[in-house]
């Protein structure tokens, strides 16, 4: 079979009420395409419906492609498997709800001819969002890029183009905890980016609520920086000379005759002292917690059922 130019990976969790407008406005766009292309849908254990709506795409055209997972295995993993499905000489990733135009990509493909590896779609506004949302997003990238010791670009998402050759460095890429766009920045290669303006959901509810922000957050820090395991050595140093100051006065009270009931300042160094042993403990958890995922080996995903799919096995590294 012939490799297509382009092809598009759409992770899809729970998309049912957008697949109509996103099927439209996909078709319109590729229309227009010049390159041959494919699209790959990876359904991550959606409930609502958007497996079989997708599928009876998927008969319609054979270049509409459908992977679905036997559960939900979250954004990142269902990216990876696209990644893993996907043919075509240059690879785009966006977001099934239409919040990533799917015009942008022509910017995308013709900076890629310029010889760019990778083409990042760069938020210039965000549409549709609460000003906490923005907030702890611009917060998020920039703590971030000083932790990793990695360029991530600011307010970039998963939005991007890659070319093969990082394509196929990704699939080497294996490890469970997975932060897709960090990953793409380490690997390197000439990358670039395209402004978009960043438009609210065309349907449906985010599937992204706080709690899923912060395990995400926790994914990009620790899967890439040893930064918070080197804090346990300031923390000492501070706790260190908190130590020594109380010392220090506790001395000197006792030489000027002063009584010191002890009690207070018994309690503030002990409680001092054992926060910082527990914060810590909790970030050593997080780190061997995640040792213990890796080495158990399992796959990154299942997959239950294929339409039009067949995995590419170009340099394949398994699941």
């Amino acid at each position: 079979m012939n490799r297509p130019t382009i092809s598009l990976v759409l992770p899809v969790y729970d998309e049912a009420p957008v697949l109509g407008e996103l099927a439209r406005r996909l078709a319109a766009f590729l229309s227009g395409l010049h390159e041959s292309w494919e699209v790959v849908f990876v359904d991550d254990g959606s409930t609502d419906g958007s497996f079989e709506r997708l599928r009876e795409l998927c008969l319609a055209d054979q270049r509409y492609r459908l992977v679905r997972l036997s559960r939900n295995f979250g954004h990142q993993l269902a990216i990876t498997a696209g990644l893993d499905y996907a043919r075509g000489d240059a690879v785009v990733v966006m977001d099934a709800d239409l919040q990533d135009p799917p015009e942008v990509v022509r910017e995308m493909i013709a900076l890629h001819r310029e010889g760019f590896d990778v083409v990042y779609g760069v938020r210039v506004r965000r549409e549709g969002e609460g000003i906490w949302k923005r907030w702890s997003a611009a917060a998020f990238y920039r703590v971030l890029r000083v932790l990793v010791g990695v360029p991530i670009p600011l307010n970039a998402g998963d939005f991007r183009l890659m070319s093969r050759r990082v394509v196929v460095a990704m699939r080497a890429l294996r490890e469970t905890n997975r932060f897709v766009r960090g990953m793409v920045a380490w690997l390197g290669f000439r990358q670039t980016s395209v402004q978009y303006v960043r438009k609210g959901r065309a349907a449906g509810k985010t599937h992204y609520p706080l709690r899923r922000m912060l395990r995400f957050a926790l994914d990009g820090i620790l899967s890439f920086s040893t930064l918070p395991l080197r804090l346990a050595i300031w923390l000492g140093a501070g706790a260190g000379v908190v130590g020594i100051g109380v010392a220090i006065w506790a001395v000197a009270a006792h030489v000027a005759g002063r009584t010191i009931p002890g009690w207070a300042t018994i309690m503030v160094a002990v409680a001092l002292a054992s926060s910082a042993q527990l914060m810590m403990t909790g970030v050593l958890g997080e780190y061997v917690g995640r040792i213990y995922d890796e080495v158990k080996r399992r796959p990154l995903y299942v997959v239950m059922d294929e339409v039009n799919a067949e995995r590419d096995r170009d340099d394949d590294r398994g699941a």
